[in-house]
């Protein structure tokens, strides 16, 4: 699935759902170049501007990066098949996380700037004392909000050092536009070989950072998706990968990325990410990768996520303390 088609469906669903108004979801398809035509057709299912929200926040005040305003029955069950590996590991070490502020309520990293590939990019790192690995932190289709900026204070609390960028840096960063909804339009139209890019600079940030540390990247529902389009980018730098519930883009190879140890996080009831599941299966395993792709089950998309309508408290706990320890057995050994 193409990026933009990616952020072009949740802007439907969410006014579908009730998430966004129809006035303003023709607003953010407008500004990713979809004729009026098209955008009609797409929010046929939406109600009129009176049966939802009449405006939108900020980037950093919006909802969150969801699909439908429905989060189904809270629930922490985890459907876990065995870890498919390319080859036999030793048992992880026991990685524990400390009782650190949930992320909405870390202390927040320090914001720098950096050399990218067109200029200086915007980031917030948050550096360990003494590194068990470092982080790539990719954000939603929301760019770098108050929620992703407490994500590296929390990793650096559990041993890691992290970089959240900002894949709106090259257009003045997400805080200086105006609305959320220019903000994921922004997004959806930023070539995704630029961002790319941007993400290679990040990990090379981080090999500044944390010179003898592996490196790893996770991301959040678009996030998720560059998570998936940088490793079939081809980035033999990873030692892991975190995708939570990013779309899979079709017909990729993951052959490029051959040391990457894939944890991929998926919401049962998120049909929409999840079924592109099956093509992510078949490029890891035909690509050898050590990889498991666990699915939460009775969650929606954007579950991790505390400040929107579908964070399920212990799904999300549950899910952060699983990629702790597959940190620890691929970045920490």
């Amino acid at each position: 699935m193409a990026l933009k088609d990616y952020i072009v469906q949740e802007v439907a669903l969410d006014c579908e759902e009730g998430l966004l108004s129809r006035r303003e979801a023709l607003r953010r398809l407008a500004l990713m170049g979809i004729s009026g035509a098209a955008a009609a057709s797409l929010l046929a299912a939406c109600g009129d501007d009176e049966s939802g929200p009449s405006a939108t926040g900020s980037p950093s005040t919006g909802p969150a990066d969801t699909v439908s305003a429905d989060t189904g029955p809270a629930s922490t069950a985890a459907t876990t098949a065995p870890p498919t590996t390319a080859a036999t590991a030793s048992s992880p070490p026991e990685t524990t996380s400390t009782e650190t502020p949930s992320p909405s309520t870390s202390p927040t990293g320090e914001e720098i700037r950096f050399s990218g590939p067109n200029g200086e990019l915007i980031g917030v790192v948050a550096e360990a004392s003494s590194p068990l690995g470092a982080v790539l932190v990719i954000h939603e289709n929301r760019g770098l909000t108050p929620h992703i900026r407490s994500i590296p204070p929390r990793f650096a609390a559990d041993g890691y050092t992290a970089l959240a960028i900002d894949l709106l840096s090259e257009e003045g960063g997400t805080a200086s536009l105006a609305t959320e909804g220019d903000a994921t339009a922004a997004l959806g139209n930023a070539p995704t070989e630029r961002m790319i890019a941007d993400l290679r600079a990040g990990l090379d940030e981080l090999g500044r950072r944390a010179p003898e540390s592996k490196l790893a990247t996770i991301g959040f529902c678009f996030g998720g998706g560059m998570t998936w389009q940088l490793l079939a980018a081809g980035e033999p730098r990873l030692a892991a990968a975190v995708p939570f519930y990013g779309p899979f883009p079709s017909g990729s190879s993951l052959a490029g990325s051959p040391n990457a140890a894939v944890l991929g996080i998926y919401a049962g009831l998120d049909d929409r990410v999840n079924g592109t599941m099956a093509d992510a299966e078949a490029a890891l395993t035909e690509a050898g990768l050590t990889h498991e792709l666990r699915v939460f089950d009775g969650v929606d998309h954007a579950f991790f996520n505390d400040t929107g309508p579908r964070y399920d408290a212990e799904a999300a706990t549950e899910a952060y303390q699983a990629m702790l320890d597959w940190f620890g057995q691929y970045l920490a050994t």
